[in-house]
């Protein structure tokens, strides 16, 4: 998974750090990612060092220029720290002051007083699907995890039982729903209508989350039986408050950010021309970066100052929240350099140029195209793009509904077995304080039910059109 901008991606467009064929970058794929896994498993390497060490290997064995694979992973490190380490700041800021006020607490306490055991899952999974809607992937886990570890904690939940529903909620409105760029590309090359798409995206991701969110989440906790993280856990404030933030004012805070890109969506879509200066703004104050900034400045008002904190506490709260997020910002970033130096070997092309000849139904030849970018680059933007562009030409001649079902086929596709090489696995494995096997039999496992799920959906309603 990833949350990097349309903007961004247009940098992965490069010439090839290797001119290697096909079957030698499918076994410099291979290699790579084992280098990777029996660092971290058998030899108990730091993800940070095993991602680099394996980005250096792939680049080896597809026959690039040591001195390219380095600025390859240089390029997917610094890009991916930009794009969502800034964002992974943000949010642990903001979750200190949650935490630290009280207001988490308020959330918390007011979440298990209203829902039941039995109804929490599906609770986080509303709630992950509404804030999820205008949100990148990383941006709704940063806005979540005090929230899903809090309530985890406090009501004696297993971790996966409250945490994958919340991580199914926001993965589906990634891969299926506009305003996500993925989606969004995707309508736009396959020249389906907005509406429409988002009608039936619904339609699909409603099922789907249901049975990747609560539903799996049964199994889940079975597999993997872990507790919230003690390092992760937002901790109650270190002495007693005379007072703390209203239920009303947290949520309004934890929400600002979400209206804030909520409204730049909707103004992208109404009004639709850059030069406009109401789109220019919102273009800004919805932008993820200024919307959380936004929130966390508001919190120090509506959370830290409604609490009682003097400036001094303030600023020892923001000081406090960013050391236990550095390794967690090391290994998402590397895993961007590693997404990058797959990109830049032309490996996304090599899966294309093996697609080519199939012939299979457009639906699923638009999911197996996404399918293969995904396992190959680790980005679902990246293979939503790349597939829509492949089979842009089949949806010429077809209806409006069919369209949209080929655009949600892709995102579906785009979301199958996220591994080693995404981004988003690592920020998942270290937040939850997983190791590698736990995350794929979890985290892996779920975004495959999504993929899969979504695919079935996907083709029964193409039989009513």
């Amino acid at each position: 998974m990833t949350g990097l901008s349309v903007e961004m991606l247009a940098a992965d467009a490069v010439e090839p750090i290797t001119s290697a064929g096909n079957a030698q970058l499918g076994i410099a794929v291979l290699a790579g990612i084992a280098v990777i896994v029996l660092l971290i498993t058998k030899l108990k390497v730091h993800a940070f060092l095993a991602l680099t060490i394996g980005s250096l290997a792939l680049g080896s064995f597809a026959g690039a220029a040591p001195a390219k694979t380095i600025a390859s992973f240089t390029s997917g490190l610094g890009s991916t720290v930009a794009g969502v380490g800034v964002l992974i700041a943000l949010g642990a800021i903001l979750g200190k002051l949650l935490a630290d006020s009280g207001g988490a607490d308020q959330v918390v306490d007011t979440i298990l007083a209203k829902a039941s055991g039995r109804a929490m899952p599906w609770a986080m999974v509303l709630i992950a699907s509404i804030i999820g809607l205008p949100l990148f992937f990383e941006v709704g886990i940063v806005l979540l995890i005090p929230v899903v570890l809090l309530v985890a904690k406090r009501g004696n939940y297993s971790l996966m039982r409250i945490g994958i529903p919340a991580l199914a909620g926001l993965s589906v409105m990634h891969g299926l729903i506009p305003p996500h760029p993925g989606p969004l590309v995707a309508i736009d090359a396959l020249g389906a209508n907005l509406g429409v798409t988002l009608a039936l995206g619904v339609v699909v991701a409603v099922p789907t989350v249901i049975l990747a969110g609560p539903v799996f989440s049964r199994y889940a906790a079975r597999w993997v039986d872990i507790e919230a993280p003690e390092k992760m856990v937002p901790q109650r404030p270190s002495e007693d408050l005379d007072r703390r933030p209203s239920f009303g004012a947290t949520l309004a805070t934890i929400l600002l950010p979400v209206v804030l890109m909520l409204v730049k969506a909707l103004v992208d879509i109404v009004v639709d021309d850059p030069e406009n200066g109401v789109q220019k703004v919102t273009d800004v104050i919805g932008s993820p970066l200024v919307a959380l900034l936004a929130a966390v400045v508001v919190g120090m008002f509506t959370l830290g100052r409604a609490a009682g904190f003097t400036r001094g506490r303030l600023s020892t709260t923001v000081e406090k929240s960013l050391a236990p997020i550095a390794g967690v910002l090391l290994i998402v970033g590397a895993g961007g350099g590693f997404k990058q130096t797959l990109i830049d070997a032309g490996v996304g092309e090599m899966i294309l140029d093996f697609s080519e000849d199939w012939s299979i139904p457009a639906l699923l030849l638009g999911w197996l195209i996404a399918v293969a970018i995904r396992l190959a680059t680790g980005s679902a933007t990246v293979a939503t793009i790349s597939a829509a562009g492949l089979v842009a030409p089949l949806a010429a001649d077809m209806s409006t509904p069919e369209a949209a079902l080929l655009v949600l086929a892709v995102g579906a596709g785009s979301l199958f077995f996220s591994h080693v090489n995404d981004a988003g696995f690592w920020l998942v494995k270290e937040y939850f304080g997983m190791d590698v096997g736990q995350t794929v039999k979890t985290w892996s496992v779920m975004e495959t039910i999504i993929s899969v799920v979504s695919l079935v959906f996907i083709l029964l309603l193409s039989l009513l059109f």
